[in-house]
């Protein structure tokens, strides 16, 4: 473990110029851009958790056919619209069915599981398919009662600690206690080496610095929050430090909810149902959700509701981004420049599945992504 991560650095800072300074990527005409998505398992109004998975392995296996990256499964809980609940158990039967297409945590929760717990599943995940799976680390609350329910010790208070869980992790992975510490004589799997791909996921920025310090991915959830994506990747960038943990440059990574179609009236239209989603949080409780239709949604949604843009207006993003492929590609284009990120993380909640794939096929067109063997050219911008 590199001694400069051995104590907390949540505030950490950088005091020296920007070893990788944003202004490389308006200095290169094209940039090779990374193409990803994550999949909530969302159940349909009308069907159920296995029609779910289902689905899920379904556009897990467009996306490798269409050149995607990765395909990163969140965790969810006691939320009764989404089948993902246990990604590590999705990965692994996933990742058996496809051949290419890296397979991801988006995230794995750790402010709910012990650090060993957790890297031993990506011990036992990598005997399953070597090498292709990513741990995405992140925290979030699933609401007081949720919280408690997942809580071993109930009596215990609350503590963040959460930059700490992160380095535990990482150390069991890689094997990589200082000596002296009592965990470096925990063994785990001799014969196996797993060496997923480490990210941490974030919406606030907060653990920018956190994966900058270590040396890992970052990527933030833009669909989330997108006012504070720049800053946050920005902030990334300038304080990485390369590391054994990851690889020797930044790993910058943003998350947009993303529609495509044929027209750009379409695919606003596709927006409808996640907004209709997040205007139901507070008044609806997690397990009674539904998504809804376009239709429903359009019922439900006032004026104001459906007609909030769906692309950059005076320099302000959209909660959800929508149009045809040429417009997609502009809109994301002037995201890339602004934050500097190296892959796009698409995020669509819509029941309507062959929609979904149809968008993600116009996504892959829109930046030139095709197959080739095993190997998927990324798309340049």
């Amino acid at each position: 473990m590199p001694s400069h991560l051995r104590e907390p650095h949540t505030s950490h800072q950088p005091t020296r110029p920007a070893l990788y300074p944003l202004s490389r990527i308006q200095q290169k005409r094209k940039t090779v851009v990374k193409l990803s998505i994550v999949e909530q398992v969302t159940v349909p109004a009308d069907g159920n958790a296995f029609d779910a998975f289902d689905e899920a392995l379904i556009t897990t296996k467009h996306a490798e056919a269409q050149g995607f990256h990765r395909m990163w499964f969140a965790e969810h809980h006691a939320i009764g619209s989404v089948a993902s609940h246990a990604p590590e158990i999705l990965m692994a039967v996933i990742a058996r069915e496809t051949e290419r297409i890296r397979i991801g945590s988006g995230a794995i929760l750790l402010n709910h599981y012990s650090p060993l717990k957790v890297a031993e599943l990506f011990y036992q995940l990598e005997v399953v398919a070597p090498g292709r799976f990513d741990i995405g680390l992140g925290r979030a609350t699933a609401g007081p009662l949720v919280d408690a329910a997942l809580k071993r010790d109930r009596e215990s208070r609350l503590t963040d600690d959460f930059y700490q869980q992160v380095q535990e992790a990482l150390a069991f992975l890689r094997r990589d206690f200082p000596a002296d510490h009592p965990f470096n004589q925990i063994q785990l799997m001799p014969t196996v080496t797993p060496r997923p791909d480490p990210w941490i996921l974030g919406s606030s920025g907060s653990s920018a610095n956190l994966a900058a310090a270590l040396g890992i991915g970052y990527s933030f959830a833009g669909f989330i929050n997108p006012p504070g994506a720049v800053r946050a990747l920005q902030s990334y960038r300038r304080a990485f430090t390369p590391t054994q943990y990851g690889e020797q440059v930044p790993q910058a990574m943003l998350g947009v909810s993303v529609f495509a179609a044929d027209t750009d009236a379409e695919a606003h239209k596709m927006t409808w149902p996640t907004r209709a989603v997040y205007a139901s949080l507070g008044r609806t409780s997690p397990g009674q959700i539904v998504v809804p239709s376009i239709d429903e949604a359009s019922r439900t949604l006032t004026t104001s509701q459906k007609d909030a843009p769906s692309r950059i207006v005076d320099g302000i993003w959209p909660q959800q981004l929508a149009g045809r492929p040429e417009t997609i590609r502009s809109q994301l284009t002037q995201m890339i420049e602004q934050t500097g990120a190296t892959e796009i993380m698409v995020q669509s909640i819509n029941p309507d599945q062959e929609a979904r794939r149809y968008s993600h096929a116009l996504i892959a067109e829109a930046f030139g992504l095709r197959t080739n063997g095993h190997k998927a050219a990324m798309g340049a911008v």
